[in-house]
């Protein structure tokens, strides 16, 4: 009724039965890590939902992506503060020479 074919009719089986399971590995592999990663997100107090959200408005809110203040900026802030009597004239000079040097 079914011609024999052998060996070669199992090989189709034998290969789409390794694909698919290597899929299903990989699909595995995915929901593992997923889930492991929102439980830390947990663990440490965050919401894994809104935690990009929240790392981007922080980076946005910090002075790390801010530009930098010139020294003749930071150098005339300097001034204006000891001119107004905020900072002493000690304290004017160890900031200037801190903003000299790290420019």
């Amino acid at each position: 009724m079914f011609p024999d074919f052998g060996l070669i009719a199992i090989v189709p089986i034998l290969i789409f039965g390794f694909v698919g399971f290597m899929f299903l590995v990989a699909f595995g592999t995915i929901i593992f890590v997923i889930v492991k990663n929102v439980q830390k997100a947990r663990a440490l107090g965050h919401d894994p939902f809104t935690m990009e959200t929240e790392l981007t408005a922080k980076a946005i809110d910090s002075s790390l992506l801010s530009p930098a203040q010139t020294i003749e900026s930071r150098l005339g802030e300097l001034d204006g503060l000891r001119t107004r009597g905020i900072i002493t004239e000690a304290e004017y000079t160890k900031a200037r020479a801190e903003a000299i040097s790290a420019g």
